[in-house]
């Protein structure tokens, strides 16, 4: 692997170019234009066959190795959050309400620099390889499905995907067997009540009073009906009811989020919802309407594989430097790809307080060493050549 990681060291100062141009141009999902197009000519430049426009918005690059070998994917998305970068770099976004707070910035260009090191020893390169560029994974739903509709995983035997984590130093590699992420499912609950004067609650049928203990009920779901060692999540998120003091409104509207990775607490949960909203309602004379929506599926690395992973990190990283990666409750769509094929989700740290880069996710002055961007393609190689 030396000399494909010497190449790729090479590429370090071209790779850091490229994340800093998405990072100053940033596209929220569903609105990816200039990302996707810079993707495609990156590869076209590589001389790979290129697929635009996969499932949406999504690229594909195939490469054809020249030893016999597994078809393997990688992935990266390349997605940006509806958020004000507040950053004080040369790189900081120029999209005003719009930045890189998750690092698909360099997910996507340690992605590209796979790509180009394995072009170059193409004719050494087991198989084929599939490079999976995904939009869309911060919203709902995400762009993974559609892309696998589309046929980007036809033909994979294994598929890989790397995050890189603002809370792991940079040079740390994690990786955890099982469950990675939780499922997302997400609910709104309309209470109906009868609306009226504030000083004659008894000729009303109060939603906000009504809405207001819905939302305790729905606590006991996880305390009291899931197994402690079981983990879930329920969550409301959003409480709308009433505008005067002196009115008693005849509408609250809950939304919330629930979180599981077994399917049976996901089932469990559901029809415990539903079930204690029509309870609550009825027992204060309210209608109800539920609106609940299934996003994605927990995430689960494949045990084999994840043990390869694993080892081969050790290889890369050092065993000093190798992590059990801590499970996640946030959602992840990479797994639709694991439910069609076997894969591992893997994590990359690229937390340096020194450069700035310790602010979490999703925050304003999110930033990791870009450093990782090497890391990430470093794994990325050995997981294909080995």
């Amino acid at each position: 692997m030396e000399k494909f990681f010497s190449y790729l060291q090479s590429l370090e100062a071209e790779l850091v170019e490229f994340r800093r141009d998405l990072h100053m141009y940033p596209e929220v999902s569903h609105e990816e234009v200039e990302t996707p197009r810079k993707i495609a000519a990156y590869l076209e430049k590589l001389g790979l066959e290129v697929r635009t426009g996969v499932g949406g918005r999504g690229v594909l690059g195939i490469l054809h190795g020249g030893q016999p070998g597994r078809t393997v994917a990688l992935r990266a998305d390349f997605d940006a959050l509806p958020i004000q970068d507040e950053k004080d770099v040369d790189y900081k976004s120029r999209v005003d309400g719009v930045m890189h707070a998750c690092g698909h910035d360099v997910h996507t260009s340690a992605l590209l620099g796979a790509a180009k090191v394995l072009s170059q020893f193409k004719d050494e390169v087991p198989g084929t390889i599939v490079f999976v560029h995904q939009f869309g994974e911060e919203m709902t739903p995400g762009g993974a499905k559609p892309m696998i509709d589309d046929g980007c995983l036809d033909g994979v035997d294994v598929i890989y995907s790397a995050h890189v984590m603002s809370n792991l130093p940079v040079g740390q590699f994690g990786v955890r067997a099982g469950y990675i992420s939780s499922a997302q499912d997400d609910f709104t609950i309309e209470v109906h009540g009868k609306g009226g004067h504030g000083a004659m609650p008894h000729m009303t049928v109060d939603a906000l009073v009504t809405g207001s203990q819905l939302v305790t009920n729905l606590q006991q779901i996880v305390s009291r009906r899931v197994s402690p060692m079981d983990s879930a999540a329920v969550t409301v998120g959003s409480f709308h009811s009433g505008e005067g003091h002196n009115v008693i409104p005849e509408k609250a509207v809950l939304k919330g989020t629930v979180r599981t990775y077994s399917a049976e607490a996901r089932d469990m949960i559901e029809q415990a919802l539903h079930n204690i909203t029509k309870m609550t309602c009825e027992a204060a004379g309210a209608g109800y309407e539920i609106d609940y929506v299934r996003d994605c599926p927990s995430m689960y690395n494949d045990p084999l594989e994840t043990e390869r992973i694993r080892q081969l990190g050790v290889e890369v990283f050092g065993e000093d430097h190798t992590v059990e990666a801590e499970p996640l409750m946030g959602s992840e769509d990479f797994a639709y790809f694991q439910e069609e094929v076997p894969g591992v989700y893997f994590i990359l740290g690229g937390g340096n307080p020194e450069v700035g880069a310790d602010y979490p996710h999703h925050h304003p002055m999110f930033n990791v060493d870009e450093r990782a961007i090497g890391n990430i393609a470093r794994m990325m190689l050995t997981a294909v050549m080995k």
